[in-house]
């Protein structure tokens, strides 16, 4: 089992490593993601967990300079969910969206390195189906948790059997 790597943050917005008992800078932090270290941020001095925090501080840097992931439209989408009923369904299917796109991204550069006779287009199309999929299932969810069924659910079940 992998350690938890564990960054004490200091008043001074100093970050002290403590695997390697070294200062870092946020670039550092940034790099341990990406290189998949799993690590948390601490308050040094009342060890509150501070690691959301610092992960949002680098998303905004990192909007603030070059090519933006997240559109203006797309944060104010975001902003009006907190608080909405649907916000807890929102964050899985954000999530459930982000790991399918990370595992298709993954396959998209294996298959890409071996060029295996699929387009770059026709694996574009399936990361589309696959999200359309989880956005149907999510919404099955939401209505089914209702205690309703979703229009159209019924009349596509029963089309699935034959019906």
């Amino acid at each position: 089992m992998t350690k938890t790597r564990v960054i004490k943050k200091y008043p001074n917005r100093r970050l002290y490593d403590t695997d390697i008992s070294s200062y870092i800078t946020i670039e550092d932090v940034r790099q341990l993601i990406v290189d998949g270290e799993d690590f948390e941020v601490r308050d040094a001095k009342s060890g509150e967990d501070l690691t959301r925090q610092v992960l949002l501080q680098i998303i905004a840097e990192h909007e603030q300079n070059g090519q933006p992931m997240l559109s203006t439209q797309m944060l104010s989408q975001i902003i009006r969910l907190y608080g909405d009923s649907l916000q807890g369904f929102m964050g899985t299917y954000l999530d459930r969206s982000m790991q399918t796109f990370m595992e298709q991204q993954a396959q998209f550069r294996q298959q890409m390195g071996g060029v295996l006779g699929q387009t770059p287009w026709s694996m574009m199309n399936q990361l589309t189906e696959r999200n359309m999929e989880l956005w149907k299932d999510f919404q099955e969810n939401l209505v089914a948790g209702m205690g309703r069924t979703a229009p159209g659910a019924a009349r596509d079940k029963d089309a699935k059997r034959g019906k």
